[in-house]
């Protein structure tokens, strides 16, 4: 399979719509298959449903970048109630593998970054599974470090990270 090339045409990054769920719930087994050598683990989640709650959720987002008119990325994210102030984190964030390399995940980024910086959110959290080298590097370039709070437990098959949203940051 060739890699396919950055386009001139940015992706078109919105809201999810409910009726989307199940596009979401296949594209997200499709970007974490790549990472599980033995395939995606079946712990019989309804995965549709998953993302049907995701996109429905009045405390979260989920967006969905476009390519072309089909689903090519997507990013989940809201403020669990344990967090800290200014915290959100990112759940979900995959790039549909036909698609990775194109700019999408880096324009889905930035979009995730302006809305969290327009609505006072300073720290964005995350973990990422170990054996999950590609996204441990897409994630790096882009700023995030690992996150002195969560450091991992040995045994641990996640990395826990942390990113700093660029902007003014008032209060700190």
């Amino acid at each position: 399979m060739t890699t396919p090339h950055r386009t001139a045409d940015p992706p078109v990054i919105r809201t999810a719509l409910a009726a989307e769920a199940g596009d979401v719930a296949a594209l997200h087994l499709r970007a974490r298959s790549t990472y599980y050598p033995d395939g995606v683990p079946d712990d019989g989640t309804d995965w549709p449903a998953v993302r049907r709650e995701a996109i429905a959720r009045p405390d979260g987002r989920v967006l969905c970048a476009l390519r072309d008119g089909r689903l090519a990325g997507l990013a989940s994210f809201r403020t669990p109630p344990d967090a800290p102030a200014g915290t959100v984190k990112l759940f979900q964030f995959h790039v549909d593998p036909d698609h990775r390399r194109t700019g999408i995940g880096t324009a889905l980024h930035a979009v995730c970054a302006r809305e969290r910086r327009a609505n006072g959110l300073h720290t964005a959290v995350l973990d990422v599974h170990v054996d999950n080298r590609r996204a441990r590097s897409f994630y790096a370039r882009l700023g995030w470090t690992p996150d002195p709070a969560q450091p991992p437990a040995p045994d641990d098959h996640h990395l826990y990270l942390r990113f700093t949203v660029p902007g003014d940051h008032p209060g700190e």
